[in-house]
């Protein structure tokens, strides 16, 4: 077996049949196998896998463990030499698989190379976000400093009866070749060994962060290659109204968890306990504590 896809899904029953459709349709000249981990999908997921897509291997956990915890399960019993780790929310326009295995295979420098991607595409075919730079436990710090102040601003503003109206500004997203920092987990193209495991500490962002940052200290590159042609429909929406409700939502709250706890591993202990409090203290902020007070405790004791 030369490539295992594993794909994690967690009620995302059209988007998984069509990025697997896209997967068949695609996919030539090349042995694989497609492992799908499913964290406990109750919207039919599992019912039309099983009917729709019988060749496809399914991992039932009967609970939400999280994504890297569920791509792990898929890791274990995958039998390709390469593991393509692909989001549920995209859909392949080329035979994307094998360049990857054929850019890995033939490269001269194969024995550096720790993780493939692509630059993804948004719904109407422009860049969409495919990479970043690691997370700056500085910045992090200052960002966290400025968020509190605007906040708490707000707070007051709102007792005097301002109005609180903003808007986020739109990304745009650059075309990228070669070596990065890390490649988004939409699309990660791996050697099948210990390496490609994720830390099941965390549940769910930061996943390929963590595990980029680990091929990083291992002298392992990072790169995206030209040829490989996805579209990842995240983030369709343009501008959006950075409403309280946005900073805490289900996204954002996992994300700082994530953050904290990468911050805590890989860099300082004592600058992720300063970010911590810091979210605290955004996240008791009156304007939005009543969206999520249960999650305090899970960040104290990240």
């Amino acid at each position: 077996m030369q490539v295992s896809i594993i794909i994690v899904n967690y009620n995302t029953k059209e988007l998984i049949k069509n990025c697997i459709n896209s997967i068949y349709k695609y996919t030539q000249d090349i042995q694989y196998e497609i492992i799908v981990s499913d964290n406990g999908s109750t919207d039919g997921s599992i019912e039309m896998l099983k009917s729709e897509f019988p060749n496809v291997i399914l991992i039932e956990n009967n609970a939400n463990l999280g994504f890297g915890t569920a791509n792990n399960r898929g890791l274990k019993i995958a039998k390709g030499k390469y593991i393509f780790y692909l989001n549920s929310d995209t859909v392949l326009l080329n035979n994307a698989v094998k360049i990857f295995y054929d850019y890995w295979e033939n490269s001269s420098d194969k024995e550096n190379i720790g993780a493939l991607g692509c630059n993804l595409l948004d719904k109407n075919k422009n860049i969409n976000s495919s990479y970043a730079d690691f997370p700056n436990i500085n910045k992090s710090i200052y960002d966290g400093i400025k968020l509190n102040y605007g906040l708490w601003k707000l707070f007051f503003l709102k007792i005097l009866g301002h109005q609180i109206n903003q808007e986020k500004k739109v990304s745009i997203y650059q075309k990228k070749i070669g070596e990065v920092d890390f490649i988004v987990g939409a699309d990660l193209f791996l050697k099948n060994d210990k390496n490609a495991y994720f830390d099941e500490n965390i549940f769910l962002y930061c996943e390929e962060v963590d595990l980029e940052f680990q091929l990083m200290k291992l002298g392992k590159k990072r790169l995206l290659i030209a040829g490989p042609e996805i579209i990842h429909y995240e983030g369709l929406s343009a501008k959006k109204s950075v409403y309280m409700k946005e900073i805490c939502s289900f996204s954002a709250i996992y994300k700082n968890i994530s953050r904290i706890y990468y911050y805590k591993k890989n860099i300082s202990k004592l600058k992720a306990r300063l970010i911590k409090l810091l979210t605290f203290f955004i996240w008791t902020n009156p304007l939005i504590v009543k969206y999520n007070y249960k999650y305090i405790k899970k960040l104290l004791t990240v």
